[in-house]
């Protein structure tokens, strides 16, 4: 059998560089496409570029940006990807507010161009396409678990380019029988959750406060809800998904819902200190319009694909906790010395 290749937009993120692991294990020859700036951002994939042995020269990155669809064509087009993985985004909810126009281009039009550029490349090879969207579609949720039949209702800009690109991988999907997939990840965390995500601001300040590094933790709304589950679990659902016979959009969640608060609670009960003496509520926090409850049901993903989450949220917190009070000593120490 051949080697597959794969494209992966967002290779440095959390779930990108999740799965270029999981895609090197399985023998995939593995493209990834990075923007351009003027500082390196690549830590979360710096095991795999620096190890040959790990990768085996099989991962290759490529300069781009959702935003260029012509690069976006000249890439797919030069390297002829078996399977792309759509998970570059401006991805966080609260700055889309902030910058709604740049979230739509990225998010919503981004997807466009790699849907158009697939349907091109189709004509001489068989291309299958994941979109990672995002329960954040769901919104002011109207039913309670939410499913694939569940209606969207986006309250954000993010959400709201998120509900475009479902809609457009279903268009192509139906109108050029391009194999096409949804997967719609509940929350999903990890050691290497961006730090202004708020599971990642709490496991960090906790340990931080913990070392005497840091005094107190700023937060918004503590009453919202998520079905929180591991990253690292949830790309082998989307790897899964373009492993079937025919394409078709799943729910991707534990069926477990948990509010920001409890996250506190079992973030700092882990290095010994009561949350209320540190967290501050601070407005900026608090989106313009809040999702005060997602609870995903994956019965779908586990019927069809066989796939069900691997870690329980107590597991998570203590994955994410114990990273974070790894790096805080570090520091401790540091400042120990240079204090000297």
């Amino acid at each position: 059998m051949s080697t597959r290749t794969a494209l992966i937009t967002g290779i440095t993120g959390q779930d990108g560089s999740y799965l270029a692991e999981l895609l090197l294990s399985k023998g995939y020859q593995v493209h990834g496409i990075v923007r351009r700036s003027s500082s390196v951002n690549r830590a979360r994939i710096d095991h795999l570029t620096q190890n040959s042995d790990a990768a085996g020269g099989r991962l290759k990155l490529h300069y781009g940006d959702l935003s260029d669809g012509h690069s976006l064509a000249c890439l797919i087009h030069e390297i002829e990807p078996d399977e792309i993985y759509n998970l570059g985004a401006q991805s966080h909810v609260r700055v889309s507010f902030d910058t709604p126009l740049y979230t739509v281009d990225v998010d919503a039009l981004g997807t466009l161009r790699i849907l158009e550029a697939a349907r091109q490349l189709q004509r001489r090879k068989d291309v299958r396409v994941y979109q990672a969207s995002s329960s954040e579609m769901y919104g002011k949720v109207q039913e309670v678990p939410q499913s694939e039949t569940t209606p969207f209702h986006p309250r954000s800009p993010y959400a709201c380019a998120k509900v475009y690109s479902y809609w457009q991988i279903v268009n192509y999907r139906e109108a050029y029988d391009l194999f096409a997939c949804n997967g719609i990840l509940f929350n999903h965390e990890s050691p290497r959750r961006g730090e202004t995500f708020v599971t990642r601001k709490i496991t960090r300040a906790a340990t931080r406060i913990r070392e005497s590094l840091q005094s107190t933790l700023s937060l918004g709304n503590l009453d919202a809800k998520r079905d929180w589950g591991y990253a690292k679990d949830y790309v082998e659902a989307m790897w899964l998904m373009l492993q079937q016979d025919e394409p078709d959009d799943y729910v991707v969640a534990t069926g477990e819902t948990y509010c920001v608060r409890d996250f506190l609670q079992a973030a700092f009960r882990h290095v010994g200190l009561p949350w209320q003496q540190y967290v501050r509520i601070d407005p900026r926090y608090f989106r313009p319009s809040e999702v005060d409850l997602l609870l995903g049901d994956a019965s779908k993903a586990r019927e069809v694909l066989g796939w069900r989450p691997k870690t329980s949220f107590d597991e998570l917190v203590k994955l994410m906790v114990d990273a974070d009070w790894e790096t805080a000593r570090r520091e401790r120490i540091l400042s120990d010395r240079m204090a000297a």
